[in-house]
């Protein structure tokens, strides 16, 4: 279960950079798409370029704007409100043994 939980934790502190190059990728797959129809190769590369740029910071944008609205969410992929990950909380839980009892 510990490692389940270290898994997900990961995975959530990964997940804001992930959307992030996600969303760039895509935008500028978007940006080739239109570039096709520009007859100057320069003129193309500066637009798929821009449209990924663009696409990776809004989607960073709106990312974080619910990350900040959502305690839940936070709570759940252990991140801070800015997406960088939550250290104060990790810790595993204590044992639901007895101090005095030997682990057999």
């Amino acid at each position: 279960m510990r490692w389940i939980r270290l898994f997900f934790r990961a995975f959530g502190w990964l997940l804001t950079p992930f959307m992030a190059w996600a969303a760039s990728f895509f935008g500028c797959v978007a940006g080739e798409v239109i570039a096709t129809r520009i007859a100057d190769p320069k003129h193309g590369l500066i637009l798929s370029a821009a449209s990924g740029a663009v696409a990776g910071f809004l989607t960073l944008i709106f990312w974080l704007r619910l990350l900040r609205s959502s305690p839940a969410i936070r709570e759940a992929l252990a991140v801070t409100e800015d997406g960088t990950p939550d250290t104060t909380t990790f810790h595993d839980p204590i044992d639901a043994e007895s101090p005095g009892e030997p682990v057999t």
